[in-house]
């Protein structure tokens, strides 16, 4: 699915205007649509009961007076709250006057009193920037404060649909997009105040689009890179991975990463660790083969496992390295020859990424293609900013990394990034009961596993980054964000790979 900023989102809507609709048509099937939505998500408490749909003077609100006279059909007691002046732009005041004729009741926003049963803000859409004046920030807090579900047509009032920046907005509990996301949806904080956000087709072709443009990852997409099994296959058709990742103080790391590449269908796994951590890592582990090495003082990974590592390496699929493996001179050493003498994919995570910060540019050395799976901080590390630059220039930190240094980048968080420096993608599954210790090893493991299978490498990265999110998804649905672990997550994650059977 395409992510838009409002100019292109409006460039498209001009084509189909000048192609196929008149404005008028679109806002009608734009109001239609939202109000379909609705009624799937709070048909139940809204029927018979009064609902405020909160417009402002622009466009926006012409989709606004269109669902109070559709949810006013449905059976809702729906108003019309003017937040600022009437309208005066011809199409939306064509179907503010229907709402009237249809005896719609249309108030003051001084005068109204938000008691009803759902919040439907239109105050704003695409074309809100910068920060909104007293009068309007008052009236955002008056809304946030009512104690009711709210919902935001196309974007929250108050964010910036091209960009993540708010000062102060509606924080909708769902925002119902229009004909695609927005930069808004999937960048913080403003994807912080769009609680759920569903998306309703309006019907503008597709070659209104002309654009480059971000993209979600979409379930679709995922089942189209999964091959059917072959009825001859044995688990050398199935690849063979090798995990270079615990150490004595962190072997759960190697665990998690190991137990993903199994239930996303490896058919060998190599896990090579420092030799103290065997027992740990052995109790948890039966089925893949154990390579102890020697270790240092820190009781990591010692520079004299260097040639047990590189060759393990060499004779697999693909290699997955830094989950737990600490961070030293030897490490350092470990990482970066890994990088420099492995022909097959490597999958670089946590103290891996870590042992690059100074040595960046020894990625300019593979032979093979690499992928980074860095959190925020670990970015920030590698690239010399901070944390809150890279969350607020997540998508260009992230493409111009991956441009730069010939990788794909994995830039973890809420609407993972994943690019190859050319195309982007945009990732919508997930929850933050994931924000934990483990997940992360898990999505290494699951990158690694589907590599070592045969699937091409940016597919890889983004069908693992997809599933994981699902998986956390269905995960919180069954426990609870707050109770759900990374264990929880692995003992669902075999069964949930039958959907891309």
């Amino acid at each position: 699915m395409r992510i838009l900023t409002a100019e292109q989102i409006k460039n498209a809507e001009n084509k189909a205007i000048e192609k196929y609709f008149s404005e008028s048509e679109l806002m009608k099937k734009a109001g239609v649509r939202c109000t379909e939505k609705i009624i799937k998500y709070y048909g139940k408490i809204i029927n018979g009961n009064k609902v405020s749909v909160i417009c402002g003077n622009g466009k926006n609100a012409g989709d606004g007076f269109v669902i109070a006279n559709e949810l006013c059909k449905f059976g809702a007691k729906a108003e019309i709250v003017l937040a600022d002046k009437m309208p005066v732009i011809s199409e939306p005041l064509l179907y503010f006057n229907e709402a009237v004729r249809n005896k719609v009741k249309v108030i003051d926003f001084r005068d109204a009193e938000l008691n009803g049963k759902l919040i439907v803000d239109c105050i704003f859409g695409i074309g809100f920037h910068g920060a909104p004046n007293q009068q309007l920030s008052d009236i955002f807090s008056l809304i946030n404060n009512s104690g009711i579900p709210i919902i935001s047509i196309d974007t929250p009032s108050g964010t910036n649909a091209s960009g993540g920046s708010v000062e102060n907005a509606v924080k909708a509990d769902l925002t119902i997009a229009v004909s695609t996301l927005k930069y808004c949806h999937i960048l913080p904080p403003a994807n912080g105040y769009c609680g759920k956000t569903v998306v309703v087709n309006i019907g503008i072709p597709d070659d209104c689009y002309e654009e480059e443009y971000i993209y979600s990852i979409t379930k679709s997409f995922v089942k189209s890179c999964f091959k059917p099994a072959e009825k001859n296959s044995n688990k050398g058709t199935n690849g063979t991975l090798t995990n270079i990742c615990g150490s004595y103080r962190m072997p759960g790391a190697a665990v998690i990463c190991a137990k993903a590449a199994l239930k996303t269908g490896v058919g060998l796994l190599r896990c090579v660790f420092p030799k103290s951590a065997y027992y740990l890592i052995a109790s948890h582990l039966i089925q893949p083969v154990f390579l102890p090495v020697s270790e240092n003082e820190n009781k990591t990974f010692s520079i004299g496992a260097l040639n047990d590592i590189i060759d393990a390496v060499k004779s697999s699929d693909s290699a997955a390295v830094g989950c737990g493996i600490g961070c030293n001179d030897d490490t350092r050493v470990i990482v970066n020859q890994i990088i420099k003498e492995s022909v097959s994919p490597v999958i670089i995570d946590a103290d891996g990424i870590n042992s690059l910060v100074g040595n960046i540019d020894v990625l300019r050395d593979a032979h093979s293609r690499i992928v980074l799976t860095p959190h925020p901080g670990e970015m920030a590390r590698i690239i010399g900013k901070s944390v809150s630059f890279v969350q607020q220039n997540r998508i260009e930190t992230a493409k111009n990394f991956a441009k730069e240094f010939g990788v794909i980048t994995v830039l973890k968080g809420a609407n993972t990034v994943v690019t190859n420096g050319d195309e982007v993608f945009v990732n919508t599954t997930g929850n933050p009961g994931m924000a934990m210790g483990g997940t992360g090893d898990m999505l290494t493991g699951m990158i690694g596993s589907l590599a070592a299978q045969g699937m091409e490498l940016f597919s890889a990265a983004k069908c693992a980054v997809y599933i994981h999110g699902l998986c956390g998804d269905i995960t919180a649905n069954e426990i609870s964000q707050r109770g759900m672990t990374a264990d929880d997550m692995l003992e669902l994650l075999g069964a949930l790979m039958s959907e891309f059977d």
